[in-house]
Formats: structure tokens, sequence, C-alpha cells
């Protein structure tokens, strides 16, 4: 009998474990990434990303575009001639396609991963926290050096 006593004392850690785990996973599909404001300039399509800033223009990484300062003129546009094309020239950008930054894999909005059970239409900010690269996941030698692809290896860009 004590050594059933033992072992009950000793399954509560594990039930906890096991709870805390699954709690821990409901959070993390539900946890969504900052929604991340990019500005493109309408003449040459370069896209402001406050996530890389412009350190090349002192402009540090983290920095909106809201916060840039009056006198900030598009880096290619200027160095292609066309002028001083200033904050104006810009206008907010939503992205509706992501590429994998390991393997290439292309999210892309409208079409979806209906074989994945994600809907087509879905936003990329609305998948789960846990989303993974569906092709990175399946290849082993990828997912031991690289670990999981999450969300966060993603990089939007602007294809038609």
């Amino acid at each position: 009998m004590a050594k059933a006593v033992a072992k009950a004392k000793k399954t509560p850690f594990l039930a906890t474990k096991s709870v805390r785990s699954k709690a821990t996973a409901a959070k993390t599909r539900k946890a969504k990434v900052p929604v991340i404001h990019r500005y493109k300039c309408l003449y040459c399509n370069y896209i402001y990303s406050p996530l890389r800033g412009e350190p090349h223009n002192g402009i540090p990484e983290g920095t909106e575009f809201e916060d840039l300062p009056e006198t900030y003129v598009c880096p290619i546009c200027g160095m292609e001639g066309k002028g001083k094309i200033g904050k104006w020239g810009f206008e907010e950008w939503l992205p509706t396609k992501y590429m994998c930054s390991i393997c290439g894999y292309i999210y892309d909005e409208a079409r979806g991963e209906p074989h994945h059970g994600i809907k087509p239409g879905t936003k990329f900010d609305d998948l789960p926290g846990d989303y993974r690269c569906p092709i990175c996941a399946l290849d082993p030698k990828l997912t031991k050096f690289y670990g999981k692809v999450l969300k966060q290896g993603f990089d939007p860009i602007d294809l038609p």
C-alpha cells in the first residue's frame, strides 16, 4: 500500500506536466504576431519595413514610417535619378504572399492550404502561432538543422 501511495504522489506531477503542455500549445495557437505596417513607393515599388529600417541611411530598425524624418527620400528613386520621392510618394502595403526564408515555399493567402485545413482566403496573421512551413516540416534534415520553421521564418513578398 505504501508503494501505491508513493506512486500516486508521482502521478499528479506527470498529469500536471501534460496539462501544462496542452495549455501552452493552446496559447501558442491563439498567439498572434503583431501586424507590421509596411509602405511601398508608388514609383519604384521599394518597400519600407520598420523591421529592418535603413541602417545605411542612419534609420535604425524598429523605426515606424510615421517617425521617419520629413527629409526622408526613397533610397531607390534617389539613386536612380527619379527625383526626391519623399514620404508623400509611399502608400501602405499589405502583403498577401509570404516566402519561407529557408526553402522558398510561398504561402499565398488567396490559395491557403486546404490539404492542411487552412481555407483559401486565410490571412497570414490569422494562421495559428504554431504554424510551420509545410515543406521544411517534411524534411528531417532541415528540421534537424534549422528546427521548426514557424511564422517568424516567413518574409512578405510582392509578387503579382
